[in-house]
């Protein structure tokens, strides 16, 4: 019921020309009376956007009395070790190495090149065999989202040359 209520006060935030591109991707609430607030963006998801819609929802959360005197409430981005849950997330991702998990357990990796409307794009190398040797080719593989278990953006500190 709460995560309900959260859940549209941000939509009623979202209509404000600065949050305009602002979208929830998790509202959590634990017996612990911990709220956890996933907020992301088309543009920048910053601290100062994070901050703002923390005040907003706890005036409102202590207004009500809603959780009571003791609580806590963290509004943040989802982090780049979430898993990506909306087709915007992906278009946000477009030239990043993502790790997929398809729902048959297979595994994948390349970089994000598209996101069509129904699935995404992904430039792999993969090593095939040619005769008896085998060589690296760079091909362009289409996966269906309705396929996607899971997609996570792949964290690398290497610097590109």
């Amino acid at each position: 019921m709460l995560v309900e209520k959260i859940n549209s006060l941000l939509e009623e935030k979202y209509k404000e020309p600065e949050f305009s591109d602002c979208f929830t991707v998790e509202v959590r609430m634990s017996a612990a009376k911990k709220l956890e607030v996933f907020v992301d963006s088309d543009s920048t998801m910053n601290f100062r956007k994070c901050q703002r819609i923390s005040r907003y929802l706890e005036s409102i959360i202590e207004e009500n009395n809603w959780l009571g005197e003791k609580y806590i409430l963290e509004v943040s981005s989802p982090g780049i070790d979430r898993p990506l849950k909306f087709v915007r997330q992906y278009v946000k991702n477009i030239g990043r190495e993502l790790n997929l998990k398809l729902k048959d357990g297979v595994q994948q990796t390349g970089m994000l090149i598209a996101v069509e409307e129904a699935g995404i794009v992904l430039e792999q190398e993969l090593r095939i065999k040619e005769g008896k040797k085998k060589k690296t080719v760079v091909e362009q593989t289409t996966f269906s989202l309705d396929n996607i278990a899971e997609a996570k953006v792949k964290i690398s500190f290497k610097a590109k040359s």
